[in-house]
């Protein structure tokens, strides 16, 4: 019978049908599965799917990640609470868009993401200084920051990633706290995140979740 749910949620994710992946979920709560059969069976493995999809094909639509990232994120959190006993986050990261830049649709996508992975998201906006991001990670004992860009000026502003890890090393932060970057800026430019000091970057929303989770895995094994 699981199987007939994943099928019905996955079609329901990838026709961005959010009241139609409601429903699958509240009919498989009634049928007796649990919150956690509902996240660790429908909701991850949707999501991983939908990272495998782009993989082969870097221009699927956006509005599908978005909503993907975004349905994982809804049923994740109102999953959560019902769990017989709060899960385990592998992690926490601190995502915001660069200063300068007021686009936030990216961290969006990454952020509904990360909670469907089981990650403490710290969503700091947009137009966030790197002293932020910094200050916050350390107060929030963050293994990641995650700073999104999606022009060049912010992407290489000595107040964006560059300031990040300029700060991280002044504070000896780099082997506690890693750095990801993420934006149209990268695609242009694949080794643009070596040239702003991050220590990874993803092409899009969705994916970025899976660099973001690896990461992570580097600081807490």
């Amino acid at each position: 019978m699981l199987d007939a749910y994943i099928q019905s949620y996955n079609q329901a994710v990838f026709e961005t049908d959010k009241p139609a992946a409601l429903e699958v979920v509240n009919h498989a709560l009634n049928d007796g599965f649990s919150p956690e059969d509902i996240v660790f069976k429908l909701v991850i493995p949707a999501i991983e799917l939908m990272m495998t999809l782009i993989e082969k094909d870097p221009d699927a639509n956006l509005a599908q990640h978005f909503m993907t990232a975004q349905i994982a994120a809804d049923v994740t959190e109102k999953m959560l609470e019902k769990f017989s006993k709060p899960p385990e986050m592998i992690g926490r990261v601190v995502i915001g868009a660069a200063y300068g830049d007021l686009h936030s649709l990216g961290k969006r996508i990454v952020s509904g993401c990360l909670k469907s992975l089981m990650v403490d998201v710290v969503d700091l906006g947009t137009n966030v200084t790197a002293e932020k991001f910094v200050d916050t990670a350390v107060a929030e004992n963050a293994q990641v920051i995650a700073v999104s860009a999606m022009m060049v000026h912010t992407a290489t502003s000595e107040k964006g990633s560059l300031g990040v890890r300029s700060l991280l090393q002044e504070r000896g932060l780099e082997q506690q706290i890693k750095l990801a970057v993420g934006g149209a800026p990268y695609r242009f430019d694949p080794e643009l995140y070596t040239k702003v000091g991050a220590d990874a970057w993803a092409p899009d929303g969705v994916t970025a979740a899976k660099v973001i989770v690896d990461l992570i895995r580097e600081v807490k094994p």
